[in-house]
């Protein structure tokens, strides 16, 4: 049999190693035999007796050699000492008290006639964890800290907000570090203030960072409180701001737990650190029966919502997950991304118009899906506005028709759609239109098994065609940035958090329900301007905010909830069910009819969209909050 050749380049690792092994052995030989010897030496008070003497050297030459092969079973030598923790000492222990129990043993079965005193057995494996134990984490210290033990004369002075777990493990990491020279931490819990974690003191509260960070001359604070609620880390985010303090933060919670990122992979506070809002809870277990295994569709699957509905779906692991999409790049860039990220996904990337029946039902015929999220839609409000209102009708009424319909015809177990709070009293054509395309699913929820589900939320953070974009580009070029009115309000969302509770709806739906989202407070549009303005390094003189006036079919305030709907629970905190008013067969036939006709001018079909949903209002009084 041929040796296998080794590459040379692993040769010095491998020596190096070897000598690492030997070196360590030869610690523990000596460590054996020292202890050995001072037991002896304790035993009699230094003043040994010739022949208890000659016994300890003639048991010597047995006692060492037992214990290195017992500590070699143990395995005390596949860790590096630069990382010894209890886990090696607890090792450590273990071997020594074996070894303890074996030696009386050994000369027991030998019989040499020796005459080992008691207490010589006893303090000898004290002394060896003593002695094994202690030289290793002095090893550890000396390596991660140096000559000058905890003390960093070198680094930018940094404070840490949190004294938890992450915070502890993050300090460890710094002290590591020649960037960064930890001083202080800080934590609302009384009991910490005043103690120290790793060598460096609790300062006090949180709300002592300003008093603190003048006195010790820190411009940095890092954030480590990945398990504390949103309003607490946007606490401590705003406090930073007041100082004048750049703020980094730790990975969120549900990352860290993951195994995906480690606490030392700080990065900047982003605009989802704002929102104040708690991580979604999802029913797991739920989603797994609903979507794994499962032929999955996701209309309009390259925008920012669908897009990242699809990114949900592939971790439940679907038979196969139809992305439908008019976009050529939209849906190019997806799928791209799917590869990459979920190589053993089978997934189908499929081009078509929601409006067109036949490759809607060409494509159902051919995949049958058991779930279908249709997220298809136009949604920018001015554009649809203006010139394109027919076209926002068709698509957004119309297309949510032909797919539900085609759904119906080839046995989708559930029909989830995207709607908007957009859709509550409307005043604009995109509003109107998400409402009776939502009055669409209703009136078709009785004719047949498929179980419509509509899901209403407002704005997420970071879509297409979202305001964060336009900021960002804004700022990009120096500014200003345009908002359109200083009251301007609207809820806001991450986008993965929205896909999540879509998908968290479109579980507990059983047919026919409009569940709205819970979207917390809702926020100043110039306020998240000025947020983003210090989050980008900037000040608002550097920056200036002009405002532009609202916009066509733009409303001051945003609902969730129209006046005459109210809402149930559900089991789930962000869910809530709204109790609109109902549509029927009849009155789907004379929408259809509607729909079905020439094109019409915006007038045209502003003024029918006034006949069609009475909540409809084209142009509501100025700063009209509900």
């Amino acid at each position: 049999m041929r040796l296998q050749e080794k590459n040379p380049q692993e040769i010095p690792a491998m020596l190096k190693f070897n000598v690492r092994t030997v070196l360590a052995v030869l610690h523990d030989a000596i460590a054996a035999a020292l202890a050995w010897v001072f037991a002896y030496l304790l035993r009699f008070n230094f003043e040994l007796p010739g022949e208890f003497a000659a016994e300890m050297w003639k048991t010597l030459v047995w006692v060492v050699p037992l214990q290195v092969v017992i500590f070699w079973r143990f395995n005390l030598y596949r860790g590096i000492w630069r990382y010894a923790s209890t886990t090696d000492l607890r090792r450590i222990f273990l071997a020594v008290m074996m070894s303890a129990a074996v030696i009386p043993l050994l000369f027991w079965m030998l019989q040499l006639g020796l005459v080992i005193p008691r207490s010589v057995l006893v303090m000898d494996p004290l002394l060896l964890v003593l002695i094994m134990g202690g030289s290793r984490f002095i090893y550890r210290l000396w390596k991660e800290q140096g000559l000058y033990g905890g003390i960093k004369l070198y680094g930018e002075p940094v404070l840490i907000m949190g004294a938890g777990d992450a915070a502890v493990s993050l300090a460890k990491e710094l002290s590591k570090s020649h960037e960064w020279r930890l001083v202080g931490f800080f934590d609302d819990e009384a009991g910490k203030h005043g103690r120290t974690l790793n060598g460096v003191r609790v300062l006090g509260a949180l709300d002592s960072l300003p008093e603190w960070s003048q006195r010790l001359g820190v411009q940095q604070v890092i954030i480590a409180m990945p398990s504390s609620s949103h309003q607490q880390r946007k606490r401590a985010i705003n406090l930073c701001n007041e100082a004048n303090l750049k703020a980094l933060t730790v990975p969120s919670f549900d990352d860290l737990l993951s195994g995906k990122v480690s606490v030392s992979q700080l990065r900047a506070i982003e605009l989802d650190d704002l929102l104040g809002r708690d991580p979604v809870v999802l029913d797991d277990a739920g989603l797994h029966g609903l979507l794994s295994g499962r032929v999955v569709m996701v209309t309009g699957a390259g925008g920012s919502i669908g897009s990242e509905i699809c990114r949900q779906i592939a971790r439940f692991a679907p038979a196969r997950l139809v992305l439908f999409e008019q976009g050529e790049f939209a849906l190019y860039t997806i799928e791209q991304e799917l590869k990459q990220s979920f190589p053993s996904l089978d997934f189908v990337c499929l081009v078509g118009d929601v409006r067109d029946a036949d490759r809607v039902n060409e494509v159902m015929q051919l995949h049958k899906p058991e779930v279908l999220f249709h997220a298809a839609a136009y949604k920018h409000v001015p554009l649809m506005e203006q010139h394109n209102a027919w076209q926002a009708i068709r698509n957004n009424v119309l297309g949510t028709w032909t797919v539900a319909r085609a759904a119906q015809r080839h046995g989708a177990g559930k029909f989830v759609m995207i709607s908007t709070d957009k859709a509550v009293n409307p005043t604009n054509v995109m509003g109107a239109s998400k409402r009776l395309a939502e009055m669409v699913c209703q009136a078709l929820q009785p004719s047949g098994t498929t179980r419509f589900v509509m899901v209403r939320f407002g704005n997420v953070l970071g879509s297409t065609g979202s305001v964060i974009p336009k900021f960002r580009a804004q700022i990009a070029q120096g500014g200003p940035i345009t908002v359109t009115h200083p009251e301007i309000t609207r809820y806001f969302m991450s986008i993965p958090e929205a896909a999540q509770l879509v998908l968290q709806a479109g579980l507990m739906g059983q047919g026919g329900e409009i569940f709205v989202l819970d979207m917390g407070e809702p926020v100043k549009i110039v306020d998240l301007a000025k947020d983003l303005i210090r989050l980008t390094g900037f000040t608002e003189d550097e920056i200036r905010i002009e405002f532009t006036g609202l916009r066509p079919g733009e409303k001051l305030y945003e609902e969730l909830l129209a006046d005459s709907e109210h809402t149930l629970p559900t089991p789930h905190p962000k869910l809530r069910i709204a109790q609109a008013r109902q549509a029927d067969a009849e009155w789907l036939a004379k929408l259809l009819e509607w729909i079905s006709a020439t094109a019409m001018a915006d007038d045209e079909v502003r003024a029918a969209l006034a006949q069609w949903l009475p909540e409809y209002q084209q142009n509501p009084p100025a700063g009209n909050r509900p």
